[in-house]
């Protein structure tokens, strides 16, 4: 899985998976075009919260696991606590989260 396609395991990119299988298998859309509007997704998602998010999240919880391979960071918190800007504060019993170094989702876009 190149860097580019993390964002197809969020909501919205399983979401869009899934309607895209189901056009497939009703023959609706090729897997080549279903494979090509993947691939846009990749490239849009990471411009869009590039360039259209502005919001700041603290996080507060306790650090189970993490690791580093190939330029990403994968980090396990149990009892985590988000405060975003406006003082909101969600808090989920086991979040994992993936971070990815800059420079190369730049170079991927570039591929």
């Amino acid at each position: 899985m190149t860097t580019l396609e993390l964002y197809r395991k969020s909501l919205i990119g399983r979401g869009l998976i899934a309607a895209l299988d189901e056009m497939v298998i009703k023959c609706t859309i090729s897997p080549l075009l279903a494979m090509k509007v993947l691939k846009q997704f990749d490239k849009s998602i990471t411009k869009a919260l590039r360039t259209k998010v502005h919001s700041k999240i603290s996080l507060k919880g306790h650090l189970h696991a993490y690791r580093y391979c190939d330029s990403v960071w994968n980090f396990d918190l149990k009892n985590a606590s988000f405060k975003t800007d406006n003082d909101d504060v969600q808090v989920g019993n086991r979040v994992e989260i993936v971070a990815c170094d800059a420079a190369c989702v730049v170079k991927s876009q570039q591929l």
